[in-house]
């Protein structure tokens, strides 16, 4: 009860985002015969422009934190109801085996691309993974491998924020203009978004086939994290620098974490028949109203004032190496025959 009373406000807050962006986006429809902008797009605008005039308090942060975090990991498993194991044979070998070259490529040539602009070793390997991995949860699992003090890491994950939410927002707005079909929408969603549960806002407006290549494909790239872990641990072994030493590999669950292996446990269950049919369109809407809800959340957390407060030098490898990404993703959707 008291955990209740504690998360009430911030989720009631966002419950009223949530509920404007709704309302909206019927809007929209009524005036113009379609959504032009889907409820999850305007639930993360409305909430950074509360967020923007108004920073809420200690007493709105832990209900604002737990629908941006908890509820859309919640998402992201009923998604798994929605997928069976034929649509990922479906995806090919050859576009599995190219996500991984893709997060390869995107880190080498990112921490290229820090170390040239003047980024010290841990800042430009931490913008590499994340831009290149998962967002935060790459820079919260690959900090105690390279020994990034806290500094470097809350300017990491601060950019993740701001930065997150554009590529949300502009994927979409992409898509119309380039005439992408909704499978290979659904690859270039998966190889840029920073979060899995991101994926879902970005590729909703375009199509259901959209949103679970999408998904997909982030999945592929989320499980390079512990491959990539792994290989940092032994080319930074025995490495001391400025003081700071390696701790070794991060625990499982941040390499696997639990909302994957829920989202494939439930893919397995639906491959399996073991969900009935019934049950499968009440999932897929709860879905869609915890990500809402947690976009309205997303953006109640973002401040885009941070963005003028870094360094230039941060600036430019940030937005760089995403735009490098997004050309590798196209590049890759072309040679396997997507577009």
């Amino acid at each position: 009860m008291a955990m209740l009373v504690r998360l009430a406000p911030g989720v009631l807050l966002c419950g009223v985002v949530s509920l404007l962006a709704v309302g909206l986006q019927a809007v929209e429809i009524k005036l113009a015969g379609r959504a032009w902008l889907e409820a999850l797009v305007l639930a993360i605008l409305l909430g950074t422009a509360v967020r923007t005039a108004w920073k809420p308090g200690a007493r709105w942060c832990p209900g604002i934190s737990f629908s941006a975090k908890i509820l859309l990991e919640v998402a992201v498993v009923l998604l798994g109801a929605s997928i069976s194991a034929a649509t990922l044979a479906s995806a090919g070998l050859p576009l599995l085996a190219g996500v991984a070259v893709v997060v390869a490529l995107a880190i080498s040539v990112s921490y290229g691309l820090g170390r040239l602009i003047g980024l010290p070793h841990r800042m430009a390997t931490l913008i590499a993974c994340g831009n290149s991995i998962c967002g935060n949860s790459a820079i919260a699992a690959v900090a105690p491998v390279i020994g990034a003090d806290g500094d470097d890491v809350a300017t990491s994950i601060a950019f993740t924020a701001v930065l997150g939410v554009g590529v949300v927002l502009i994927l979409p707005v992409l898509a119309g203009l380039l005439h992408m079909h909704a499978l290979p929408f659904g690859v270039l969603a998966g190889l840029t978004v920073y979060a899995v549960p991101q994926v879902l806002a970005a590729t909703a407006p375009v199509s259901a086939l959209s949103v679970q290549m999408g998904t997909l494909v982030k999945l592929v790239r989320v499980l390079m994290l512990g491959p990539v872990c792994v290989v940092l641990a032994l080319i930074t072994a025995g490495r001391n620098e400025g003081g700071a030493t390696r701790r070794g590999l991060p625990p499982l669950h941040h390499l696997v974490p639990w909302f994957i292996i829920g989202f494939l446990g439930l893919m397995g269950a639906r491959s399996a028949g073991l969900i009935p049919v019934e049950v499968l369109k009440p999932a897929a809407s709860m879905a869609n109203i915890l990500t809402v809800l947690s976009m309205a959340a997303l953006g109640l957390g973002v401040d885009v004032r941070v963005v003028a407060r870094a360094g230039a030098r941060v600036v430019s490898v940030v937005v760089l190496s995403l735009l490098l990404l997004g050309g590798v993703a196209f590049a890759l959707i072309r040679l396997i025959g997507l577009s």
